[in-house]
């Protein structure tokens, strides 16, 4: 891959697995300094922590720094994006990918799944560009990417749609307002399903047809792309992986 981020910092929120990990790794393939921030500091139910995911892109020759992070609470956002500063001398370049699934019916959703997947999916998003945005100005512009959802292959998602559906309007919203600042909004969204970890523990055996499954290094290209844009660029879009013409 061209090392067309050199010298850029990137925080990539929820990048211990799944395509927060393989975005974060096309990040510091591409020549940019990576924060993996989530809360998987230890191995639980489901496979990688933010340290092996650090390990790995150094290993690759790579530059990555594990950073603890859990987007629902401010504090711990707000230390995260501190420590990766204070690491790397600023941030260029945010990845809002953190988020949970939840599956089954309106009429027998639990609220507290409902309200989870609002403040990881949504909160969280705000949370982590809120922290971010200041450091990206100070930097004379960059990108900020949230990782939404064509919702295909999901019958029954409706807390996990509602959730990304506003994030959405959030960046859309927000592009307008950081034009001045030179930094390019962005929403990028696989444009079929990527059978992820995260996938596979919450899609309650749901069968994908393999025409409609996305190979998870599509997500990471296509990340790569805008995190290289400005607010002169591309910006204020909705972008799906396999479909990014710029």
């Amino acid at each position: 891959m061209t090392r067309t981020l050199e010298g850029k910092t990137a925080f990539v929120a929820g990048a211990s697995r799944g395509i927060g990990a393989t975005i974060a790794h096309a990040l510091a393939a591409a020549g940019a300094s990576v924060a993996v921030a989530a809360r998987s500091e230890q191995q639980g139910k489901l496979p990688g922590t933010i340290g092996s995911v650090a390990e790995s892109i150094r290993a690759q020759g790579g530059t990555a720094l594990a950073v603890p992070c859990d987007v629902t609470s401010e504090a711990s956002v707000d230390d995260a994006v501190a420590q990766t500063v204070s690491e790397f001398g600023g941030i260029d370049i945010l990845v809002a990918n953190a988020g949970v699934l939840w599956l089954g019916p309106v009429e027998t959703t639990p609220l507290k799944r409902w309200q989870l997947c609002l403040d990881v999916n949504l909160t969280g998003v705000f949370l982590v560009t809120k922290a971010v945005i200041p450091h990206v100005r100070t930097r004379g512009g960059g990108s900020l990417i949230a990782i939404t959802t064509t919702g295909v292959g999901m019958p029954g998602a409706n807390a996990y749609w509602v959730s990304k559906a506003a994030a959405e309007r959030l960046y859309l919203g927000l592009a307008e307002d950081l034009k001045a600042d030179n930094i390019a909004v962005n929403c990028l969204s696989p444009s079929r399903v990527v059978l992820t970890e995260g996938w596979q523990a919450g899609g309650m055996g749901l069968e994908i047809p393999p025409e409609m499954v996305e190979p998870p290094d599509a997500m990471g290209r296509a990340a790569v792309r805008l995190a290289g844009q400005d607010a002169g660029g591309v910006t204020g879009t909705v972008q799906r992986s396999e479909e990014l013409t710029f």
